[in-house]
């Protein structure tokens, strides 16, 4: 079993059909796409590229990029991609880790390259449990990990989300995502191609060719920076979104605030899901129901998701066909994140209601203990994005004198520190309380929109010990 063929079996009869619809008002149709791959499968496996290799690239948002992701399949080599804005310090890190046999950095000129190839006549076949990509994570504590993903793990998570969010031929989504990542590769590109569906192929977030490409799409997929973006621009309006059946949002946490504000605009609600790069996504809220803000929804079927630790929240733990087999060359944190009974122990912090539906707290390492007592910061970033004045918050602990930790609210927006922490008192525990509230003008994030905490928790490590 290749996924390559599974995705192919996806392809629309006739391939004269258009897969990526460019910015430019070019079109790339399906028969484009396949005989490209075939070729550039054809160069893979002329240079040396064996079965189970690795295959890098490093570039900017091209459709053949996904060009190269699927020849790689096709010759049966490992798929790495590396985020464009990667140094060359880093990226040496990670040549060092995977040694990839080939690492491409011209997709576009790669695969004009594969021109004069015959195309690869079939795809090598893989078993389930063969590797199909390596993904590193971000690495915000020690060395980035390598999460090796099988064809068996990437088939059933593509296979689950087609279904879970009713993807048909019909749909055209708006595909603005990066693709050095889970989402914009895996969540995103899989359910298109599985449908044999247009994508409205846009490099980047840019607010007018997104307008321009919602007239015309029925999905659209993105991070929680995406809305807010969307909702901060008076020209998107109801009747903007209205052809789109669903907007889907993940990779970091959509606020309340920003669920509430993008119903009131266009009278629909975003559908939150909870991914990882080790799993893809393991829970959504349901295409049909209830969207609830805040919540992530509900597993996906075939996954076995419980709460660890025997209360009512703790970190969250996952068994199921899309779960990786472990970390690339580190089998010691392999052994470390799954329990006994195999369970992957993400990280995350949740809880569970009695009929399946997800909660996130947020990551156990951002987990506070001030005075011996449990902070979870998502729940005093709730009280205190409600407060006016405020975009966004992010609540870490640091260093304290006498707690141990303290609890300090970064806030995005403006407002009266003195107030803001009398209400927090009025609806918190007094441990719950923030001590301090900073203002700035910007959180740090990372490429997929995700706070980092680390960052502002070296930034204001000596706040709290003057």
């Amino acid at each position: 079993m290749n996924l390559y063929d599974r995705l192919a079996g996806g392809f629309p009869a006739d391939r004269a059909k258009p897969c990526f619809l460019l910015s430019d008002g070019q079109a790339l149709s399906y028969g484009w796409l396949e005989d490209a791959a075939a070729r550039t499968a054809a160069r893979l496996t002329s240079e040396g590229v064996q079965p189970g290799d690795r295959v890098a690239l490093q570039a900017e948002k091209t459709p053949e990029v996904i060009v190269v992701y699927l020849a790689t399949l096709m010759a049966g080599a490992v798929f790495l991609p590396l985020n464009s804005a990667y140094t060359g310090a880093e990226v040496e890190y990670f040549l060092a880790d995977a040694e990839p046999r080939v690492f491409i950095t011209d997709p576009p000129g790669y695969a004009r390259g594969a021109e004069g190839f015959a195309p690869l006549s079939q795809a090598v076949p893989r078993a389930a449990s063969d590797l199909a990509s390596l993904i590193y994570t971000s690495g915000t504590t020690g060395r980035s990990k390598g999460a090796m993903l099988s064809h068996g793990n990437l088939a059933a998570n593509a296979a689950a989300l087609h279904e879970a969010w009713g993807f048909t031929p019909d749909d055209v989504l708006l595909h603005a995502l990066p693709v050095f990542h889970v989402h914009g590769l895996f969540v995103a590109l899989h359910c298109a191609l599985l449908s044999g569906c247009p994508m409205i192929w846009l490099p980047k977030f840019a607010d007018a060719e997104v307008l321009a490409g919602l007239s015309r799409a029925t999905v659209m997929m993105g991070v929680p920076t995406f809305y807010t973006r969307l909702l901060a621009n008076p020209q998107f309006t109801r009747d903007t979104a209205a052809g789109v059946r669903v907007f889907i949002s993940g990779s970091a946490p959509l606020l309340p605030s920003t669920f509430a504000e993008f119903e009131a605009r266009t009278g629909q609600r975003i559908l939150e899901r909870y991914g990882m790069s080790e799993a893809v996504i393991i829970t959504t809220n349901p295409l049909d129901g209830d969207r609830i803000a805040g919540s992530v929804g509900y597993p996906l079927p075939g996954v076995e998701l419980r709460i660890g630790g025997g209360e009512d929240t703790g970190v969250i733990q996952i068994r199921g066909p899309s779960v990786f087999s472990g970390y690339w060359r580190m089998p010691e944190k392999t052994a470390e994140e799954f329990t006994p009974d195999g369970f992957f122990i993400t990280g995350d912090v949740g809880r569970q209601d009695p009929d399946g539906r997800v909660w996130i707290s947020g990551r156990a390492k951002d987990l506070i203990i001030s005075g011996g007592y449990n902070v979870y910061p998502k729940e005093v970033e709730l009280v205190l994005d409600e407060l006016p004045g405020v975009v966004e918050s992010a609540v870490i602990g640091v260093p304290h004198p006498d707690f141990g930790e303290g609890v300090v609210a970064v806030v995005l927006g403006d407002g009266d520190e003195t107030a803001m922490i009398a209400e927090a008192r009025r609806q918190l525990a007094a441990y719950k309380v923030p001590k301090r509230v900073v203002f700035v003008d910007e959180l740090p994030r990372n490429a997929m929109g995700k706070v980092q905490k680390n960052l502002l928790r070296e930034r204001y490590a000596g706040l709290l010990s003057i």
